[in-house]
């Protein structure tokens, strides 16, 4: 029996498989489960989004496309292009990765520029993926200023595919360094009820996490989550 606690988390998360060894069957899996547990959405690469779409149509959970993934080192053009391609084929939300080269090279206008050119190019929200497990505090912070500037809607903290995980620090540091329209996404290593939770109160809106399954059933996670 699902306890009702558990089943809070269920609006907050997007259901997520972005690995490179992804099936159509895992990715026809994943949706229904989204169906079943009533999650806020799915997340998959832009590859996946046709299929995605026709699993999801007339359903609840909402169909986010990542672009520029995972590396965020892509040209601003093709980023954009993929943004375009995605929203165009039913994606209803874009998780973009930042530049992570220029933000440690502080070329900050460079950064928001590339943020402004995905941002421009879609009619939808847009969320930029900070990768903050390469990034000082100082750098997440300026990186959160330019995704708002630039006219994001969300900030988030990882792809998985990096060092680091989405932490309770870096969820508050990102919560106090954008405005209150500007909403968090906690992505990265979130295993347990308990970790989701915290990261919630810490400020995060969404929760970015393949295990989410788990989560909602209180299963302990012992693999590695995007």
């Amino acid at each position: 029996m699902v306890t009702t606690k558990i089943l809070t988390l269920a609006p907050y998360i997007e259901h997520t498989l972005l690995k490179p060894e992804t099936t159509r069957q895992q990715i026809e899996k994943l949706c229904e489960e989204a169906i079943q547990y009533s999650f806020q959405g799915v997340c998959v690469n832009s590859c996946y989004v046709p299929l995605s779409a026709s699993r999801l149509k007339g359903e609840k959970p909402l169909l986010v496309a990542v672009v520029g993934f995972p590396l965020g080192a892509g040209l601003s053009e093709a980023k954009s292009f993929e943004a375009q391609l995605a929203a165009q084929k039913g994606a209803q939300e874009i998780d973009m990765v930042i530049n992570i080269g220029f933000a440690k090279e502080g070329l900050w206008k460079e950064v928001e520029t590339d943020i402004r050119a995905v941002v421009k190019s879609v009619d939808i929200p847009v969320k930029v993926i900070l990768e903050t497990g390469f990034l000082t505090n100082e750098e997440i912070k300026r990186a959160c200023h330019a995704s708002e500037s630039a006219g994001a809607l969300f900030v988030k903290t990882c792809t998985g595919f990096a060092p680091g995980v989405a932490t309770v620090e870096h969820v508050t540091l990102m919560r106090a360094s954008v405005a209150e329209h500007v909403q968090v996404k906690a992505s990265g290593g979130i295993k347990t009820a308990e970790q989701a939770f915290a990261l919630l109160s810490a400020g995060a809106t969404r929760l970015g996490t393949s295990s989410g399954v788990q989560l909602v059933t209180h299963q302990s996670i012992s693999s590695h989550s995007y």
